[in-house]
């Protein structure tokens, strides 16, 4: 299932290969996000084009729209949506916890209200595993419990415990209950929680790593906290996940911290941000932050970026680009946020060239230096 196929001789980067029914996904890998079952404003071809491997959607939302009959009807969600890479599908807790209009927690589960009309739903962690054999992903994350930051210790430990539990009876159905939907095998990681404290973390990776998962991640992080006591979670807690199995930062996005969590030994990314900074205008180079508005980009001819290689970047200027976004044209939310979805996966491969040549740490410092110290305007 997971390879590792070679660490770079100076920092903790690794490269390695996750198979899979639908495919191999190499690593370090950045997953578009889709969460509707769709990376908002782009073609799936131009995704697939661009060099994803595997897109993440989101069970929440799914369960709730379409609605689960339909996605079953369909004969599963690659089959709906017309993907035939690998995807990975988030158990909902999250989206739970910060979108449901009213919810109760218990060690049973939770009971929530649906945002979009009000119905109320309970849902167990079993019920996800159920819900996520009908959608027929590829990797499949449990239901678990992410608080936000700041948290005070008592709540994070009473979250970290539950999302424990929760875990072991998501396994123990994953393995006991052999309903299968549209993808035979699917694989379970577990989510390893416990906010900023680190022997909440330690107790919730020994518990876990104790249970056979097919990879771990990393959860509670990029809920508000500050970049360096990300890195912190992150060098904490990658020291208490086994080597031989991949390892997933949720919600990590930006390039900078990305590249740090790589060389913390992290395996797979995933974030909203290329598609939600393209709709709004602002574009990820090789030079840092674009807006794409400014004025400064009126008669600007130039290439959005003349280090990347995308479809954009070889066919369009900075002054039409501005054009489209003033004149409230959709093609530019469109052609920014597939811009985007390039970079971070071209970030992914330069990575991952970097490491197989021992190179991470030049690739590191070459990258942040143009990233954070030229100016754009």
């Amino acid at each position: 299932m997971f390879e590792l196929i070679h660490q770079d001789k100076n920092t903790g980067a690794r490269l390695g290969r996750i198979t899979t029914e639908h495919g191999v996904i190499h690593t370090p890998a950045f997953m578009p996000v889709g969460t509707h079952a769709t990376i908002k404003g782009l073609y799936p071809k131009d995704v697939e084009e661009a060099g994803a491997e595997i897109m993440l959607s989101n069970t929440y939302h799914l369960f709730l729209r379409p609605g689960m009959e339909v996605i079953r009807k369909a004969g599963g969600l690659h089959k709906f949506i017309s993907w035939e890479k690998p995807i990975l599908t988030d158990s909902g807790g999250y989206q739970v916890f910060s979108l449901a209009l009213l919810r109760k927690l218990s060690d049973k589960g939770v009971e929530f209200q649906s945002h979009i009309d009000g119905f109320k739903h309970f849902l167990t962690p079993e019920d996800v595993i159920d819900i996520q054999r009908d959608l027929g992903s590829d990797i499949m994350m449990p239901l678990d419990e992410c608080v936000h930051y700041p948290c005070g210790r008592d709540q994070a430990e009473v979250a970290m415990k539950r999302t424990i539990n929760w875990a072991k009876r998501s396994y123990k159905h994953f393995k006991e209950h052999k309903k299968h939907g549209p993808t035979k095998k699917q694989l379970l990681f577990g989510i390893v929680q416990g906010a900023t404290y680190e022997d909440l973390r330690a107790e919730c990776a020994k518990e876990l790593t104790d249970i056979d998962f097919d990879g771990f991640s990393v959860g509670g992080v990029s809920v508000g906290e500050p970049s360096s006591l990300i890195y912190n979670i992150l060098d904490y807690t990658v020291k208490l996940l086994p080597e031989n199995k991949p390892r997933y930062a949720m919600g990590i996005g930006y390039p900078p911290d990305i590249i740090e969590a790589v060389e913390r030994g992290l395996d797979m990314f995933d974030c909203v941000v290329p598609t939600r900074y393209g709709r709004n205008g602002t574009a990820f180079t090789s030079g840092g932050k674009i807006i794409i508005r400014n004025a400064v980009f009126t008669d600007d001819f130039k290439a959005l970026d003349k280090k990347c290689g995308c479809y954009v970047c070889k066919t369009f200027s900075r002054a039409y680009l501005r054009h489209l976004f003033n004149a409230q044209e959709m093609l530019g939310l469109t052609l920014l946020s597939l811009h985007n979805v390039y970079f971070f996966l071209d970030l992914a491969r330069k990575i991952r060239e970097a490491i197989k040549g021992n190179q991470f740490g030049a690739f590191k410092k070459e990258f942040l230096s143009n990233y954070n110290n030229s100016i754009c305007a």
